[in-house]
């Protein structure tokens, strides 16, 4: 997640009107759903990396959240959340002076992902919590968004998708405990999602897996 390579700025407006199609209110409100059965209250001090135009933070009562991208911020700060332009490899925060962290499918588009997490780690207060939502890569979702990455999709195409098992193996290997998880979009992203129900597990096969983890 660099300020030279970012994706968003060209397209935070487009970006930002998919919440308020049709398409993107159903998948938003299921990972919405998702992320607060792992997410615990919102007490202390949260904060968002990859805030973006501050949908998920506001939705989930993150107040804080820092974006590579000045104009995806100026979008969050008009819901209310305070921001600080950066980078999840480097943190401009104290050591452990968060409670809580979310990241939401930010992970993909970070430069350095073992940095990221580690510095998470450290901005993190003891038994702070990690909120992670994330597009496997084995899911149809997942194998989806690469195909349009491939063909040149303007967001997609500087997306790095990573597995279950991989976020679980780097979040060990960063210090972090996992707690639990939730998964949606269980269906095929060609299908009706309308019937969608969070499972309280990880589904690989799922569009969107949410993890909670311990520092």
């Amino acid at each position: 997640m660099t300020r030279d390579s970012d994706p968003f700025t060209e397209y935070a407006a487009e970006y930002d009107r998919w919440f308020d199609s049709a398409e993107g209110r159903d998948i938003f409100s299921r990972e919405v759903e998702c992320l607060r059965n792992v997410m615990p209250s919102t007490k202390g001090r949260w904060v968002e990396i990859g805030v973006g135009t501050g949908r998920f933070a506001e939705a989930l009562g993150v107040q804080e959240g820092i974006d590579p991208s000045a104009v995806m911020l100026g979008l969050a700060r008009g819901r209310g959340i305070e921001t600080v332009e950066g980078t999840g490899e480097q943190l401009p925060f104290a050591d452990d002076c968060f409670d809580g962290v979310l990241l939401v499918v930010t992970l993909c588009f970070l430069d350095d992902p073992k940095t990221a997490f580690c510095e998470i780690h450290r901005i993190l207060k003891d038994t702070g919590r990690l909120i992670l939502g994330m597009i496997p890569s084995e899911s149809p979702w997942g194998e989806l968004y690469a195909r349009k990455a491939s063909q040149g999709h303007p967001i997609y195409a500087a997306a790095n998708f990573h597995s279950c098992d991989e976020v679980l193996d780097l979040a060990d290997t960063t210090g972090f405990t996992f707690i639990k998880a939730c998964s949606c979009l269980l269906t095929a992203p060609e299908a009706d999602i309308k019937a969608d129900r969070s499972t309280p597990k990880i589904v690989k096969n799922a569009g969107f897996v949410a993890m909670a983890f311990t520092s």
